[in-house]
Order: C-alpha cells, then sequence, then structure tokens
C-alpha cells in the first residue's frame, strides 16, 4: 500500500484555499482511492504510486479549470516494501484512535 499526502497551493486568488480544495477533495472521492484530509494536507492512500500520482493530477485539473493561473503541488509518498503500509497501521503504531 502507498501512503501519501498532497498539498495544493492555489497562487493568484486571494487567501482562502477551501473551495480549491473542496474541488480536489470530489476528485478524490470519485476515485477508487482512500483519502484523509486534514488541516494542512489530505493524505491518499492506494496500491500503486502511479494511482496516486494520477489522482494528485486529477486533482490539480480542477483547481486549474476553476481559474487559477498559478498552483504549487506539495507531494510525499511513503512506498513502504517491507511491511503494511496504511494510514490505519500509522495511527494504531502511535496508540491512537481513529
Amino acid at each position: 500500500m502507498i501512503v501519501a499526502d498532497v498539498t495544493y497551493y492555489p497562487i493568484g486568488e486571494g487567501t482562502s484555499a477551501s473551495k480549491y480544495v473542496k474541488a480536489a477533495l470530489e476528485v478524490f472521492e470519485r476515485s477508487r482511492i482512500k483519502y484523509y484530509p486534514n488541516g494542512m494536507a489530505t493524505v491518499l492512500e492506494a496500491d500503486t504510486v502511479g494511482e496516486i500520482l494520477d489522482v494528485i493530477k486529477k486533482g490539480e485539473e480542477a483547481i486549474i479549470a476553476m481559474g487559477i493561473p498559478r498552483i504549487e503541488t506539495i507531494i510525499r509518498i511513503d512506498h513502504r516494501l517491507d511491511r503494511d503500509n496504511s494510514v490505519s497501521h500509522k495511527i494504531s503504531a502511535i496508540g491512537e484512535k481513529q
């Protein structure tokens, strides 16, 4: 399982990004990946890096379609091969409840 996070920074349309983040979340909802939005980024979980990159690209395209002249996209990918790699496993490993 691949765990990643993505943050989109739409530039050129004020200081609030909430409507743009919502547009990306709608894309994530239509995809087959799991996603977990939070206050600073959205965590994604999928079987392959390709799935992660594809949905990130589609999220960015949705934001651009809203007329944003510039967008910065920050991506971190955790591709662990030696054991289970999921959001639920990571949360359990630190003793937190979901």
